[in-house]
């Protein structure tokens, strides 16, 4: 399509890439699937026409696109060839993923059209990192004054059971407040597996429904007849590229399959398959196209030609190896993995400095760890102008803990900013700017407010993997928690336990100011996503405050501090527990040595082993539950690689399985006492 006539479809791509689109899928239901080279098959049948026609429209060069399983139509007017797709299906490692996502699971690198951002298979989860993509072109033109980005939009495809997702009403939300350049195109079959539309949305259309929702424009109509889809979707899109805001475009199709290879659609009657069939867009576009832009003649020639391709391309596919076992731990990490094509600092070309690991205080004075942290942010979003900070009540109050305090004043609203109150967003946001190049900061204000986050947060530090190396979500979530002078069961959790066992994230938890500014730093200086606990408790303590270390200072993860030397009892803790294991070794005595890990993943099993196989005896004691905590884990190495070393058994205190309680006896009785680390320290001394 030319600049001077954007909307002239090419509709023998269309025509083209349709009828590729609906052999493939009906080869692989009819052949591949029960040959059992494709395992898991999602069908495209009857979506194909919007979406390709979409796919023409997105030629800008940060347009980008958010897709869900069905997208296969719109991935192939994207660029993707009919042998990647076809390799993605039979998880071959020529697919997108190399054979590590379900097929329909799909990414890909800017070809001329659209950037692809990863998606993932939960539903509604496209949303919110489309959100924040969008948010993320206009700061760049805006803030970094990137001339490519004037125009640029984002497009997120959902299916109508989507709609009732947290994901999409959080990124509806964001999309109207903020005026964003965000299409939502809702593909509505009536069908989410075998759940009718109107058990998803009232009355079973969501246009209807938003039709006055503020800042959002409505299109509704056929996508299946070929004149009235192109019109709307090139009305849509000019909409949103125009700078008129957020749209939604909600085209009606049906689904000629079931919703997957193993659904036979048992619960729809002979009348509605007819009826749907009737609906077929395939027939419809030759209906459209012949006579008045080709003949019959064309048109049997590009089924025939569509046949060979398709042909070919499961052959070509077929052939390709099988992917190597020996690599399914790869990809995991930036270390180790070439530099991604999109997402993060690395694929964006931007360097910040190495810095040092030698601490530099410019003066003696003694920081809080909240003030340390502040100081930190401060200097990383003088340094890096793509570093942004947003989370509830980050901007203007400047955070509930005062982390962010005076920053949004000096930085300004697009840096350090205010976000709507759904930590789905926050995070699913903070994806999508990672992805168009940004170091996004989100906040959440305390660990047990992430749970309706957590879908995007597992996707996200998977990312990299998934994709066999091509996307990247580096950014850093600052997560507080821990009990405080009071505790309750809503605010005081840790549950550091859970993060550590996620693919793919980082996770720092400093005991004090100097070790937050250098694992901070670091962080934000990294390209890997991390979770960095701040303990409630510590912020403020007088024996968390140390000499700010000096605005290069970075403290590689994975090394942990010696607190105390000794020779007799290895304790090995982090967060607020250093600080109670210290005055317990005080009245113990003893010859205690106590570890500060300082970060959970990774975590420094050398010094931990070398201390152990020192003094034959080891204590590990957290604030997290003890049943399945992270001291398990570190109990269970120090067995398993230190056992003949050892002339104690190893211990662990950790906190009963029971959340926080409000009252704080309550509480002193379940987070671990200065006097039972005593007791057990000198138990192991005494063993």
């Amino acid at each position: 399509m030319s600049e001077e006539n954007e909307f002239a479809f090419d509709w023998r791509e269309v025509a083209r890439l349709a009828l590729a689109s609906r052999l493939m899928d009906e080869m692989e239901e009819r052949e591949l699937t029960p040959q059992g080279h494709v395992t898991y098959q999602f069908s495209a049948r009857g979506h194909e026409l919007g979406q390709l026609l979409l796919a023409q429209l997105l030629t800008r060069p940060l347009d980008a696109a958010s897709v869900y399983y069905r997208s296969r139509p719109f991935m192939l007017g994207s660029g993707l060839t009919l042998e990647e797709a076809f390799a993605s299906d039979m998880a071959r490692a020529g697919g997108m993923s190399e054979g590590r996502d379900v097929g329909v699971v799909f990414n890909l690198p800017r070809r001329g059209r659209a950037l692809v951002l990863p998606m993932a298979a939960d539903v509604g989860s496209q949303f919110t990192p489309a959100a924040g993509y969008a948010q993320a072109i206009g700061y760049r033109r805006d803030q970094l004054g990137e001339a490519d980005a004037a125009g640029s939009i984002a497009v997120v495809f959902g299916g109508e059971g989507s709609v009732a997702s947290n994901g999409f009403w959080s990124a509806l939300t964001m999309a109207t407040t903020l005026r964003l350049p965000l299409l939502f195109v809702i593909e509505d079959n009536n069908y989410a597996i075998s759940v009718k539309s109107w058990l998803q949305t009232p009355g079973g259309n969501i246009a209807a429904n938003l039709a006055s929702f503020r800042d959002l424009a409505i299109w509704d109509g056929d996508g299946t007849a070929p004149a009235e889809a192109a019109a709307l979707a090139a009305a849509a899109v000019a909409h949103v590229r125009d700078g008129g805001g957020p749209g939604l475009l909600r085209l009606t199709v049906p689904r000629l399959s079931g919703h997957s290879s193993v659904d036979n659609q048992a619960y729809k009657t002979e009348e509605e398959r007819a009826a749907e069939w009737a609906c077929d867009p395939i027939p419809a576009l030759c209906r459209f196209l012949v006579p008045s832009i080709m003949d019959e003649g064309e048109w049997r020639a590009l089924e025939e030609t569509a046949a060979a391709n398709v042909a070919a391309a499961r052959d070509a596919a077929l052939a390709q190896p099988q992917p190597d076992p020996a690599r399914v731990t790869g990809r995991v990490w930036a270390a180790g993995s070439p530099r991604p094509t999109v997402g993060g600092l690395a694929a964006a070309g931007v360097t910040l400095p190495a810095g040092t690991d030698q601490p530099e205080p410019p003066d003696p004075r003694r920081l809080t760890m909240v003030e340390a942290i502040r100081r930190t942010l401060d200097g990383e979003l003088a340094a890096n102008p793509r570093c942004l900070l947003f989370g509830e009540d980050v901007g203007h109050k400047g955070g509930v803990h005062a982390a962010t305090l005076g920053l949004q004043h000096k930085y300004g609203e697009a840096r350090v900013f205010d976000t709507s109150l759904s930590e789905e967003g926050i995070i699913g946001r903070a994806a999508g700017m990672a992805l168009a190049g940004l170091m996004p900061v989100p906040e959440i204000q305390f660990r047990k407010y992430a749970d309706p986050a957590t879908e995007q947060l597992h996707n996200i530090g998977s990312t990299r993997w998934r994709t066999a190396g091509r996307f990247a979500a580096p950014l850093v979530v600052r997560m507080p928690g821990g009990f405080r002078r009071i505790g309750d069961p809503w605010h005081s959790v840790t549950d550091e336990a859970a993060f550590a066992h996620a693919v793919g994230w980082r996770v720092a938890y400093p005991s004090n100011a100097e070790d937050a500014v250098g694992l901070l730093r670091a962080a934000l200086r990294g390209d890997d996503p991390v979770m960095f606990f701040e303990h409630r408790a510590m912020l403020d303590a007088p024996s968390a405050r140390r000499a700010y270390p000096g605005d290069e200072y970075v403290l590689p993860f994975g090394r942990a501090r010696i607190v105390r030397p000794g020779e007799a009892l290895t304790v090995v803790t982090w967060g607020a527990m250093v600080e109670r294991c210290e005055t317990a070794a005080d009245a113990a005595g003893g010859n205690i040595e106590i570890i500060d890990l300082r970060t959970i993943v990774p975590w420094d099993r050398e010094a931990v082993l070398a201390s152990v196989r020192k003094t034959a005896r080891c204590l590990i004691v957290h604030e997290d539950f003890q049943l399945v905590g992270f001291g398990a884990e570190i109990a269970a190495v120090v067995v398993e690689e230190a056992f003949l070393d050892l002339d104690a058994p190893v211990l662990r205190l950790g906190a009963p399985s029971v959340p926080v309680p409000f009252n704080t006896g309550l509480m002193d009785g379940m987070i671990p006492r200065v006097e039972q680390i005593r007791e057990r320290m000198e138990w192991l001394l005494g063993y």
